[in-house]
């Protein structure tokens, strides 16, 4: 006790000395005024705190123990003044007899509009005040979360009572923390609490607007899309929040309110999506191209001529206009925006110098000797500005071509790590046995696989020399290889295995995939259709590279083996076609050395590619029986895989020179002669010349290949096929001249 004062010493002992709750309230006074004074200390705080005993403070709060002549009022400010001065103290905030309390707390906050208060508001004021102390730590934040503490202040503010800014500040403090799982699954508090925050933000003219401009985009940020999503069009607060930004950044306005009105823009965007932009029935676009301005411009303002340690310091504002950007330049690649030419011009010019200062701050951060030491949260930021990047050299394939090559190297090694963090994490969560505590402190560079959105990009980028060349030669092919396969275990999901004592009881219907699983599986499948084209490219670009790879060897393998597992369902069928025209391309480039007949993934892996060829076509058995027509399973689709079916077609044609006795395949399984059955039956004239040689160059390689293809050919009706379509090449080999 050395470290206290004596007159603590001397309030402690008549504390303890107190006989009855009378005398303990008499010496509360003298301890009003001791925490006060400067010599007061933690240690000195955390001793009176346990003299006085929190029972006995909990019956003041109560006013369990009002005494006849004395207002309960009276002794709740005592007890409050106090608890305010001791909750300043980290150690008594998260102390569990406070935390046990914190019931109280609120339950004084939530009547503050009670007329026991009108007069005594400051009682209110200082429940306030604990309770912010407690939310700044943990433990205190948990405490708050366990006692329904979001649903209580969204009621607050939504009702309007007193001092709500401040129940608001603890709600943001606690959603930032814990993010969508704070909210629990019911959307209705997030939905009333918003649309009344929103509602303000669109009438208040005052600096406060910007301040809730501020609060909207942290809730709407930590918000749980899966339930708030669906009901969110039958909500005001998209409209309101619309309404308001648009007012805002079409006045005169300054930085001070420019920044929280594009982060905003920015949440609600991530959340709802770029078309919640184009609101404003009469000019749709107009806001929209105004955005995208504004988060261009003020991309160069934070970035030109500054270093990385400035441009940092306002990262939350750069990336949330790189989000803007980024989502623009994906729903204009997707050509449902029609722009007149002026307005492209416009936004190429915009996006173009933009993406000049981001490529400039990208070099110099790669030029630094320490780039490879930077924190978490700077290497976060670099991360952003890559994302964004590359999202714009998916669509743009020309410019600022010889800092891109430049920056290469730096950008592989960023998305290596960031991808080897991200699939740490994604095991770890796949691994934790069901009930643990969520850990909420990720590390931060496992929350994106940086690696995955640079395959579209890196799909045109091998395409280019100078780029294929850093690519090979920095090994990235075994990078993207465990791509693959961490894909792979998405798309190719297994449900956990069914307990033994479970087996024998009847069988249940199975669940359905939660969405967040089949969220995930749609990217995987879209991931390793990248990844296909890339590997294609490099195969077809690079051969010589290809043909002595162990690891191009190994790709083959695993086509080969897992090719067959795919499951036959529509939404597999693009991810069929790529993983079987790969398997082809990887099978003539390395030739029959790497193959053996006797090979049973081999054999399952070339009936599933000829399945892919095989269900393309077909004649119109309903309208027209004479005419092709592609198939329906393959008619939505059509744009992303007839031009990998002519691909397979002609490479298929290429293998079976090279690996003659895959023709049997061709012939056992009926293709041959069901081509010549279906193309026998379409008339005249109507068939298409690339299609026409696409089955002819591959029936001639069948018949070079295997003498039993001549018979069955003629037998499914060659002679009349090769008349119709005036196959003369064809017809020479069957039938002569």
């Amino acid at each position: 006790m050395g470290e206290i004062s004596e007159s603590i010493k001397k309030c402690i002992a008549i504390l303890k000395a107190a006989q009855s709750d009378t005398e303990k309230f008499a010496a509360l006074f003298m301890v009003t005024k001791l925490v006060k004074g400067k010599d007061c200390n933690t240690t000195a705080k955390k001793v009176l705190f346990e003299a006085i005993g929190f029972k006995f403070l909990k019956k003041l709060l109560t006013g369990t123990n009002a005494q006849d002549d004395c207002p309960p009022s009276v002794y709740k400010s005592v007890a409050l003044s106090i608890l305010t001065c001791f909750c300043i103290e980290p150690e008594l905030a998260t102390h569990p007899e406070m935390l046990a309390n914190v019931p109280v707390f609120l339950d004084i906050v939530q009547t503050s509009d009670n007329d026991d208060y009108d007069d005594n508001l400051i009682i209110v004021s200082e429940a306030y005040t604990c309770l912010q102390c407690i939310a700044e730590h943990e433990a205190g934040q948990k405490a708050l979360i366990e006692v329904g503490a979001i649903t209580k202040m969204s009621e607050i503010y939504s009702h309007q009572s007193f001092q709500t800014d401040e129940a608001l500040n603890i709600l943001v403090k606690l959603v930032s923390r814990y993010g969508p799982a704070a909210w629990g699954n019911d959307p209705k508090p997030f939905h009333a609490l918003v649309n009344k925050i929103a509602l303000d933000f669109a009438t208040d003219q005052s600096e406060r607007k910007f301040e809730l401009a501020t609060i909207l985009s942290a809730l709407l940020y930590s918000c749980n899309k899966d339930t708030v999503l669906p009901g969110s069009s039958d909500e005001t607060w998209p409209q309101s929040i619309y309404k308001a930004l648009h007012d805002v950044l079409t006045s005169k306005i300054g930085k001070n309110q420019r920044d929280p009105a594009l982060k905003l823009a920015a949440n609600i965007i991530d959340l709802l999506g770029i078309e919640w932009t184009f609101n404003d029935e009469e000019n749709p676009k107009k806001f929209f191209l105004l955005l995208l301005q504004l988060c261009a411009i003020e991309i160069r303002m934070q970035l030109e001529d500054r270093s990385f340690k400035q441009a940092f310091a306002n990262a939350d504002l750069v990336t949330a206009c790189f989000l803007v950007l980024e989502s623009s330049i994906n729903y204009m690649a997707s050509d449902q925006l029609d722009l007149e030419q002026k307005e492209k011009q416009s936004v190429y010019t915009s996006l173009k110098g933009a993406f000049n200062a981001v490529v400039s701050i990208l070099t110099k951060v790669s030029n630094d000797k320490n780039r490879d030491k930077l924190p978490d949260a700077e290497k976060v930021f670099v991360c952003a500005m890559v994302r964004v990047l590359v999202a714009w050299l998916a669509q743009e394939t020309t410019a600022m071509r010889d800092q891109v090559y430049n920056l290469l190297p730096f950008m592989f090694s960023l998305a290596n790590d960031s991808f080897h963090a991200y699939r740490a994490r994604k095991l770890a969560e796949k691994n934790k046995s069901e009930g643990e505590a969520m850990n909420t402190d990720v590390c931060l560079m496992g929350q994106i696989d940086l690696l995955r959105l640079m395959l579209p990009a890196l799909c045109h980028l091998v395409v280019e020399d100078k780029a294929r060349d850093i690519t090979l030669n920095l090994k990235e092919e075994d990078i993207l290889y465990e791509a693959m396969n961490f894909h792979w275990s998405i798309v190719h999901y297994k449900k956990p295995p069914i307990p033994k004592s479970e087996r024998l009881k009847a069988k249940k219907p199975e669940p359905e995939l939660e969405p967040q699983v089949l969220e995930d599986m749609k990217d995987s499948r879209a991931a390793m259709v990248s990844l296909c084209n890339i590997f294609m490219n490099l195969t077809v670009l690079a051969p010589k590279v290809v043909e002595e790879s162990m690891l191009f060897n190994t790709l083959l393998k695993f086509i080969f083996n897992n090719l067959p597992e795919l499951k036959s369902i529509p939404e597999n069928l693009v991810l069929h076609g790529h993983l079987a025209v790969l398997g082809l391309l990887l099978l003539k480039q390395q030739g029959a050395s790497k193959v053996k007949k006797n090979d049973f993934s081999i054999c399952r892996y070339i009936q599933s590619s000829i399945r892919f060829l095989w269900d393309a076509y077909m004649v119109d058995e309903s309208n027209d029986p004479t005419a092709l027509v592609v198939s329906m399973t393959y008619k939505e689709n059509w744009g992303e895989i007839a031009d990998l079916w002519f691909l397979g077609m002609q490479t298929l044609s290429g293998v079976l020179t090279i690996v003659p006795w895959i023709s049997e395949f061709a012939i056992e399984s009926g293709w041959a002669e069901g081509i010549a059955e279906m193309l026998a039956k379409v008339k005249v004239g109507t068939l298409p010349p690339n299609i026409k040689s696409a089955f002819e160059d591959f029936l001639c390689r069948l018949v070079d290949s295997n003498e039993n293809a001549k018979a069955v050919l003629k037998k499914g009706g060659a002679l009349k096929m090769c008349r119709s379509h005036r196959m003369m090449d064809l017809g020479k080999k069957l039938f002569g001249d």
